[in-house]
């Protein structure tokens, strides 16, 4: 299975679903990725201004609590996982997509760079202002069966395919 180009969706799908039993029952939080931005952003930000911390959002996130440095663990192991599953499966991808080549043109790499940086930004506000990222919403919210969550989800999806729908048109 680990040398496999592409797992099982539904193997997948179970494993991430177990993995939320442990992080309910030993960390009392769900699984998640964006709130691991702000407890390193904000640990960080405090090196550099002790006054940070008098910020009430800040201090609760660099607080050393089991749910911001699991959420931190979560982040660098499924990076981590990325490339190890690369480099044992021998899977690889041009480095930039069609869809972008053509959107930017024979653009510089530090274009592509700027215009990455600013969509992950983008990406990362948006999910600070909706209380959560699409990991949380899509997995762990909507296995609570919340009605925030579901409706997070549904406008993802739309914002997902409108946005693939003014990228993939033919001019």
């Amino acid at each position: 299975m680990l040398s496999q180009k592409a797992w099982s969706p539904y193997a997948a799908g179970i494993v991430i679903g177990l993995l939320q039993i442990p992080a309910f029952l030993l960390i009392e939080t769900a699984l998640g990725a964006s709130s691991s931005y702000v407890t390193v952003g904000g640990l960080l930000a405090s090196w550099l201004d002790p006054s940070v911390v008098k910020i009430d959002y800040v201090a609760k996130h660099i607080a050393a609590t089991g749910k911001n440095w699991w959420q931190v663990a979560l982040v660098v192991g499924v990076a981590i996982g990325a490339f190890v599953s690369m480099r044992i499966s021998g899977a690889s991808r041009a480095a930039i997509s069609p869809i972008w080549r053509n959107a930017l043109g024979s653009a510089s790499p530090a274009k592509r760079y700027a215009v990455a940086f600013v969509g992950g930004f983008l990406m990362l506000l948006g999910a600070r202002i909706a209380d959560g990222c699409t990991s949380g919403h899509g997995l762990s919210g909507m296995a609570q069966l919340s009605v925030g969550s579901t409706v997070a989800v549904a406008a993802m999806f739309v914002g997902g395919i409108a946005t693939a729908m003014l990228l993939l048109r033919r001019v």
